[in-house]
């Protein structure tokens, strides 16, 4: 069973950081891409960033490129999101999410196994 859980949420003041975690288990983690998304109240679920866990791919979308860095530890089966230079408009549920794939993971569209989300609250 694809299992999927999240941590390291917290309410933080703008500018500071936070490092969340995504641990994985129930599949072989490098067949796997792993994807970051968020959901703010009152919008749709947007997809963040990603990574190839086999090859080390990743992409971000625009609004985080230069500020969120995403990692994986394949010997740990864990992808992480640094989040440096926090603004207000990054608070949301944070949700890592899993599609099976081995090099593109920036079709957000396509991810099927989902954790439960982490609540990230970003004051000003």
């Amino acid at each position: 069973e694809v299992q999927l859980v999240e941590s390291g949420g917290a309410l933080v003041q703008a500018g500071g950081s936070l490092r969340l975690s995504c641990a994985a288990s129930g599949f072989t983690f490098d067949d796997y891409v792993i994807g970051w998304f968020r959901q703010a109240p009152g919008k749709e679920r947007e997809g963040v960033s990603c990574i190839s866990t086999r090859i080390g791919l990743t992409h971000y979308v625009d609004s985080v490129k230069g500020r969120f860095t995403i990692s994986s530890d394949n010997a740990k089966n864990t992808v992480y999101l640094q989040m440096n230079s926090l603004k207000p408009e990054d608070t949301a549920v944070y949700y890592c999410a899993a599609q099976r794939s081995t090099f593109y993971c920036s079709n957000y569209g396509a991810y099927g196994y989902w954790g439960h989300g982490t609540q990230v609250t970003v004051s000003s």
